[in-house]
């Protein structure tokens, strides 16, 4: 595949994973992938929707070995960006080898984790040279304990990106207490939220359409809004693809011009993505 010298800005998938079977696994993974999702795959599922840019997000099976999407980032550095998973003690030439090929941001996956202390100085410290660098600092968590992890975080003044709606049961519900907190945090806060993988909180149309109105109404706007595919859909793939989740975001952001601020101008911001291409 042919990497183009620039690429005009049409639209920005911010959440894809591309691996292979036989790539070395993390040793406590919770799955296995029996299939190879490549990133030809992936860019032609970008073209065929229309949209330039991705952002390629480090599996969890992976672990800290992000060389697989490294390779794929410097292949093709003017459509993609990354985020990738990292230990505390990852060294500042490891950070700066990840900046240098298209890493924008770190992913803390703590589904079925135990949370940390993320006040200790070795957390304090990764992030502090997280911000430094201008990158974000991903959460994969559900709802019931979020607004007690980002205080945490955002306290090292890094932006925080919430993978799939925050994982609610179903909707965003402001009648619950731990959805109400982590609402309250919204609007004065550097907090993001991917509008990603409905299917995972197993959402109907109707609840994720509640869930996007109560977003909005909890930040007052639309700008720190993203949307993200989700592709190959780990888990799920029986039960959706590419073309799906490009035409459920349509119906949920029916707004033309806000559909252009959550796929172009907010994740164009947050992932370092040149606007004037």
């Amino acid at each position: 595949m042919t990497q183009p010298a620039t690429v005009a800005l049409t639209g920005v998938d911010t959440h894809a994973h591309i691996f292979r079977q036989d790539l070395p696994l993390a040793g406590d993974r919770r799955y296995s992938p029996a299939y190879d999702a490549t990133i030809e795959q992936y860019l032609g599922h970008l073209d065929h929707c229309g949209l330039s840019h991705g952002v390629l997000v480090q599996p969890s099976f992976l672990g800290t070995d992000n060389s697989h999407l490294v390779s794929a980032l410097r292949r093709f550095p003017q459509r993609l960006r990354g985020t990738a998973v990292v230990a505390p003690e990852v060294s500042n030439d490891e950070l700066d080898e990840l900046a240098e090929s298209g890493v924008v941001g770190i992913r803390l996956n703590l589904i079925g984790q135990p949370l940390e202390d993320y006040r200790s100085p070795p957390w304090r410290a990764l992030f502090a040279r997280i911000a430094k660098r201008g990158w974000s600092v991903e959460i994969q968590r559900g709802m019931e304990d979020l607004d007690t992890i980002l205080p945490q975080i955002l306290a090292a003044d890094v932006p925080v990106v919430i993978d799939h709606f925050g994982l609610p049961s179903g909707e965003i519900d402001p009648v619950n207490s731990r959805h109400r907190a982590l609402l309250s945090l919204l609007s004065s806060e550097d907090i993001w939220v991917k509008l990603s993988a409905t299917y995972r909180s197993r959402s109907s149309h109707a609840q994720a359409l509640a869930s996007i109105d109560r977003l909005r109404d909890a930040y007052g706007h639309s700008e720190r809004l993203l949307w993200g595919s989700d592709w190959p859909h780990t888990r799920f793939e029986a039960d959706t693809d590419y073309d799906a989740q490009f035409a459920l975001m349509q119906t949920l952001l029916p707004n033309v011009e806000e559909r252009r601020q959550i796929m172009i101008a907010n994740p164009a911001r947050l992932f370092k993505i040149d606007l004037t291409r």
